[in-house]
């Protein structure tokens, strides 16, 4: 009984004395390499932080909006509310929502992300994507990113939509399978294309294979940008036929073409 009040006594100590290291490291660690800011380098009071000054640049995207697509409203006309084109044109997708406008701040954090291996800059965007997306947790049940092409993935070594969506799933305690999901069209890039050429680009693209049903879950779907909700739609629509019983839309910034 005392070797094993001894053993325990041991290894509570050892775990605090451990923990004690862990945080005096990590002091040592920011006052070499003091905290900076994710956008403009200037010193912050938090790692993987946004200072204040790009704070106030980042075009956040609030309430009033779109409750389907999630676009902004320029004036906030009162209570729960679709958009006309949301209205012409539903989507796929239950509902969307984003952090911020592509657009200055955010346009540039993306683009470091998926562009400069910047995988760092996900648990900042991730955080803001939580807080984003608070209200599409409650019901859902899975957290899945859209997948690249394996020659895509090869070429580019990591895929942006996964590092968000596993920071997502970290923060709000939902699961994130990053299999549930494939890509087996390597498709030509969206840009320049109509609304005829890019759903034909994107026919077949996306599927859920046979052994990942998903028997009625809710998905939130997510990725770094949201752009004509081409790309989103087809893979909606594949996790549908596999058996998803809705799926929501999370990204870090969406295209508004009238702010």
């Amino acid at each position: 009984m005392a070797e094993f009040v001894r053993s325990g006594w041991l290894r509570r100590s050892a775990e605090v004395l451990h923990g004690r290291a862990g945080a005096v490291a990590s002091r040592l660690v920011g006052l070499i390499y003091p905290p900076t800011c994710i956008a403009c380098g200037h010193a912050t009071a938090e790692p993987h932080g946004v200072c204040a000054a790009c704070w106030r640049e980042l075009p956040f995207i609030t309430r009033p909006y779109c409750e389907r697509l999630g676009t902004p409203f320029a004036v906030d006309l009162g209570g729960p509310l679709l958009s006309p084109a949301a209205i012409a044109d539903p989507p796929v997708f239950e509902r969307a929502r984003a952090v911020a406008r592509y657009d200055g701040t955010a346009r540039e954090l993306v683009h470091r992300l998926k562009y400069g291996d910047r995988l760092e800059l996900g648990k900042a965007m991730g955080r803001m994507m939580t807080t984003a997306g608070a209200e599409l947790f409650a019901e859902a049940a899975l957290i899945v990113p859209v997948p690249l092409h394996p020659r895509r993935l090869w070429s580019r070594r990591f895929n942006q939509a996964m590092v968000l969506s596993q920071e997502v799933a970290r923060r709000s305690g939902l699961r994130c399978d990053g299999l549930v999901l494939h890509r087996r069209k390597n498709t030509r890039p969206q840009v320049g294309l109509t609304r005829v050429e890019r759903a034909a680009n994107l026919q077949g693209a996306f599927h859920v294979p046979d052994n990942r049903r998903l028997a009625g879950e809710r998905v939130i779907l997510v990725d770094d940008v949201l752009t004509t909700g081409a790309t989103a739609n087809a893979a909606c629509r594949a996790l549908l036929r596999g058996g998803a019983s809705h799926v929501d839309i999370l990204t870090f910034a969406r295209v508004v073409a009238e702010a």
